[in-house]
């Protein structure tokens, strides 16, 4: 009989000893498992908003950027780009960006926060094709002598113009999106990020 509870015990004792030995061995398995799921410094870069310096774009000047993998092209409108917006409004397809994917500062004539700085994600809502930059206008466009300016997919033939507004009668379903930008002072955006009050 002492044998016997001897023996039980021995047995429970190995038991829990086994038992604290396995539940070790699972996190040690676990923990690096579930560490390689988490984004790489690379992946999380990726995703990072970009801080760009306008200072030195000149009037009537486009850069391009590049946010999460897509170019995102930033123009510095002339005051007759800017001018030229209202007169177009009938030829668009969506002139005050009423479409819901565009971000609040965007639903307004110039689809900017400040007028004189266009920021677009330079891929066409029709196939994703990039759109080519025409923005001086007339002949020297290429596009004919009417063109006011803006930007032509060669792809399907969709056009934008200086604000990314879709013409109508274009494969292109929509605008082209304004990504999330703020400013953190007069030359410098932050793009990736919502403007405050957004």
């Amino acid at each position: 009989m002492a044998n016997s509870n001897v023996d039980r015990r021995k047995r429970r004792f190995l038991l829990a000893a086994t038992s604290v030995a396995g539940s070790v061995a699972g996190v040690a398995v676990a923990v690096p498992f579930v560490a390689s799921m988490n984004p790489s410094a690379r992946a999380r870069a990726a995703g990072a908003p970009v801080e760009v310096d306008v200072a030195k774009v000149e009037p009537g000047m486009m850069i391009t950027v590049e946010w999460r993998g897509q170019p995102v092209w930033v123009v510095h409108r002339t005051k007759e780009m800017i001018d030229s917006l209202p007169k177009l409004d009938a030829a668009v397809a969506d002139p005050q960006s009423s479409m819901p994917m565009q971000p609040d500062y965007a639903k307004n004539e110039f689809r900017s926060i400040k007028p004189e700085y266009l920021v677009l994600v330079g891929i066409c809502t029709h196939l994703g094709c990039s759109p080519s930059q025409k923005l001086v206008p007339g002949e020297q466009s290429g596009l004919g002598e009417d063109w006011p300016g803006g930007f032509f997919c060669p792809c399907h033939g969709s056009k934008f113009d200086l604000a990314g507004r879709v013409y109508k009668g274009v494969p292109a379903p929509a605008n082209l999106k304004v990504p999330p930008y703020t400013y953190l002072s007069d030359t410098r955006l932050l793009i990736g990020e919502h403007s405050k009050g957004a």
